[in-house]
């Protein structure tokens, strides 16, 4: 907090007025299926962004972004997407958000605090944009509940950015809970919080520096027909998460999707995959059963690999190294470490949930690794956070 204030006070002469805090996150399981109106398990993490306003007597909006020495502007009555401003684009559309909603903005002074950096991958944008929808709103008064919020962020996405509004990335930033999961339902637009119940292990998420290659076009397969024929292979089941599940007849599956090339094929199981490792990963997350829990994340990752085509040697090698900490390795029954690659894109990032006594062992690797393959990985210990709030 003094750093954030300190930082505002000397770049605008003021101290701020109100500062928001919203937590950064990462996808264990699901986060490409939301096309398909399915389900997404998320965790907010301790890795915060801090966003302070104060006010203006113009209509000028001035950005700082400490870590990266990065100043910006913009004017309240002529905000435009500029491909130089990066990050600040990210802040604009929250004011755009309000003013295209019939909120009146005035000008504003913003710092940004972050010592994760947007390009890291675990939902830093995303915590920007919620912090400052947070900080504009205490800001200027408005009188705007929580959907209201959630609405100005979907026009902020869709109408400023123009990107997709992943419900799944807002709302584990706003409804998160301590030492919890958030289970987002596409289909329902709603989200459930889950304990993570787990002791004795720590969470850590760890940058690859591998660079970003896309190897497909996932819009290819984001098609109503494709969302038609998983429509085909749905089947209500009252006693399953969200009541309903795949058919598990091979012999149906391949009929249904024997109309779509192979590639597609093979995505599209993938995604009927995600839809089961998430099931199976809420019902262990209920019973505390942390082996059936790591079963569907290394499932989830092995999909992801074989299926979906969006990891790489250097995510392969990370994960493989982090099974072999367990005495039985090859005892694919009880893990009792696990990771995954996370990221809605073609991400560079990998979660790991491990035992807290191999933690150690697990940085050794990353020395091997950046021998191995030049990409000096950094990782990050986090714990499961609450959403935004005002401070």
């Amino acid at each position: 907090m003094d750093a954030v204030i300190s930082a505002h006070k000397q770049e605008y002469g003021e101290k701020p007025v109100v500062i928001a805090q919203a937590p950064g996150r990462f996808h264990l399981i699901g986060e490409h299926s939301w096309f398909f109106k399915d389900k997404t398990l998320s965790m907010a993490v301790d890795l915060p962004v801090y966003v302070a306003l104060s006010a203006r007597s113009d209509s000028n909006v001035r950005f700082f972004f400490v870590q990266m020495n990065e100043r910006k502007r913009a004017n309240v009555s002529s905000l435009k997407l500029k491909k130089e401003d990066k990050w600040a684009n990210a802040l604009k559309a929250i004011v755009y958000g309000f003013t295209s909603g019939g909120f009146e903005c005035n000008g504003m002074n913003v710092t940004v605090y972050s010592e994760i950096l947007p390009s890291a991958g675990f939902g830093i944008t995303t915590a920007m944009k919620v912090a400052m929808a947070w900080a504009v709103r205490d800001l200027h008064k408005f009188k705007c509940n929580e959907q209201q919020i959630l609405q100005v962020i979907e026009r902020a996405n869709r109408l400023f950015l123009q990107i997709e509004n992943f419900k799944a990335d807002n709302f584990t930033a706003i409804y998160s809970k301590r030492n919890s999961l958030v289970l987002t339902d596409h289909a329902k637009g709603t989200c459930d919080i889950i304990p993570f119940p787990f002791k004795g292990k720590t969470i850590v998420l760890t940058d690859a520096r591998v660079p970003r290659i896309v190897t497909w076009n996932e819009v290819s397969l984001q098609q109503p027909e494709n969302v038609l024929l998983l429509g085909e292979l749905k089947e209500r089941r009252s006693n399953v998460y969200g009541g309903w599940h795949y058919e598990e007849n091979k012999g149906e599956v391949n009929e249904v999707l024997s109309v779509v090339n192979e590639d597609t094929r093979r995505r599209l199981i993938c995604m009927m995959n995600e839809h089961k490792n998430v099931l199976e990963a809420e019902a262990a997350l209920r019973k505390v059963d942390f082996a059936a829990f790591a079963r569907a994340v290394i499932a989830s990752h092995k999909s992801m690999r074989d299926l979906y085509d969006i990891s790489c040697p250097e995510i392969d090698w990370l994960l493989k190294r982090v099974q072999e900490l367990d005495e039985n390795p090859d005892d694919l029954r009880t893990p009792v470490n696990c990771g995954r690659i996370t990221g809605k894109g073609f991400g560079r990032c990998t979660y790991s949930i491990l035992r807290t006594s191999d933690l150690e062992k697990y940085k050794e690797k990353l020395s091997d690794y950046e021998r191995i393959f030049g990409f000096a990985a950094s990782c990050h210990e986090v714990k499961p956070a609450a959403g935004v709030k005002l401070l």
